[in-house]
């Protein structure tokens, strides 16, 4: 990999983590506003009749599929380019990133995503099994903050930048 590709490589993932940022502050809030208290079957079944509950349900679920989308799919294959490491397949950049230290366990990585596709594809369905996988992805929230922090803090450890996005809270 030439220098310059490598400078290309460098921009487009500093460009990456203050994309993730933005989308970890909105996802942080929307978690904030609708996990005051535990979701249950009942609380979903309100949904039909609350918009403004259905609407901060509808934005937590974009958001965390948004975030999770962006730093699997995106920002750790960005983060490997610009360190001049060959990029396989998600499940091959997601064993690098476990093994950089960059995510807990691919395992929960995995698992996390098919939480965000059945928040998104088998939404409401039964009011019970919809509550779980609202607040499992609740707690899920944090991996992909700490996957973000772990990302950000990597990179700022060996790619010269002259300004790297904050860490989330």
């Amino acid at each position: 990999m030439t220098a310059d590709t490598l400078k290309i490589e460098s921009i487009r993932l500093l460009a990456l983590l203050k994309i993730v940022r933005r989308e970890g502050v909105l996802l942080l809030k929307t978690d904030t506003r609708l996990f005051k208290a535990e979701l249950d079957a009942a609380w979903v079944e309100r949904l039909e009749s609350d918009d403004d509950l259905a609407e901060r349900l509808d934005a937590f679920v974009s958001r965390f599929g948004r975030m999770q989308d962006t730093v699997g799919d995106k920002l750790i294959p960005a983060l490997l380019r610009s360190m001049a490491e060959t990029t396989g397949s998600a499940l091959d950049d997601l064993n690098r990133a476990e093994k950089l230290g960059l995510l807990p366990s691919v395992e929960d990585w995995l698992s996390a995503r098919n939480l965000r596709n059945k928040l998104v594809h088998e939404y409401m369905s039964d009011p019970e099994e919809f509550a779980v996988a609202l607040n499992k992805a609740h707690w899920t929230v944090s991996l992909l903050v700490t996957a973000y922090n772990n990302i950000n803090r990597y990179a700022r450890s060996r790619i010269p930048a002259a300004e790297w996005p904050e860490l989330l809270p």
